[in-house]
């Protein structure tokens, strides 16, 4: 497959994947189970690539990103807004360093692509780096969150959305290895290894669903207690 349809098809589902969660955030206002830092770095992030794109000549990147980064506002909003312990001070300082660190960092290179004699494709090489490492830690927090804890409510959570997301990096990662951008598929890969955690841990949390005599769905585990009690004479 050539390299440039790759690019278009992570760029496709890139715009795509966003937005059932912003459905499930902002209109269905239903946060729980999101984490906070996930969240600022799920805005911040794009504001690195765009910048990266803009260096780099990339102008995929610039699109994509633009769009993802407004929904990633989207849901950051729906989410300080619907939890009010997130918007301390001591929280806010914890959660959103990294996106202040990833926005100071793409804005410090922007500017010195246009104020010093150095070519803006060394400082998108440059502000790649960052953001590849960022990216790594970026793909942590999330699916961490869920690992600690596996009895916590999930509902805000959208397993399209995360769907979407394994199949956007894994294209990424072919496109950037393809085109000899390493930022891009590293970047990628750790994309794709925190969505897939993710996926799974969303999949293992569905409780597999059977349907009563009448045509009601009930929870297999209320199945297995309806039968045995009447299997007990109960």
């Amino acid at each position: 497959m050539h390299p440039s349809v790759l690019g278009w098809l992570g760029a496709a589902l890139s715009i795509c994947l966003p937005w059932p969660q912003v459905w499930r955030s902002c209109v269905q206002r239903q946060t729980n189970g999101l984490s906070a830092t996930a969240s600022w770095l799920t805005f911040a992030l794009p504001v690195g690539w765009i910048t990266y794109g803009l260096l780099s000549g990339e102008r995929i990147q610039v699109i994509t990103n633009t769009v993802t980064g407004v929904a990633g506002l989207a849901v950051l909003a729906a989410l300080l807004v619907s939890r009010r312990e997130l918007r301390s001070g001591r929280t806010l300082a914890a959660s959103a360093g990294g996106a202040v660190a990833v926005i100071a960092t793409a804005l410090g290179c922007g500017v010195a692509a246009s104020l010093l004699p150095v070519p803006g494709k060394t400082t998108a090489e440059l502000l790649g780096t960052v953001l590849v490492a960022i990216s790594v830690v970026s793909a942590v927090p999330q699916p961490l969150s869920l690992l600690r804890d596996r009895t916590q409510d999930l509902a805000g959570l959208s397993p399209l959305r995360w769907r979407l997301a394994a199949g956007a990096n894994a294209s990424w990662l072919a496109y950037g290895a393809l085109t000899g951008q390493p930022p891009v598929w590293l970047s990628a890969s750790a994309g794709l290894s925190g969505a897939l955690v993710v996926c799974i841990v969303l999949a293992a949390r569905r409780a597999p669903v059977s349907a009563m005599p009448d045509g009601e769905p009930v929870r297999w585990r209320e199945t297995v207690t309806t039968r045995n009690l009447a299997m007990a004479g109960v």
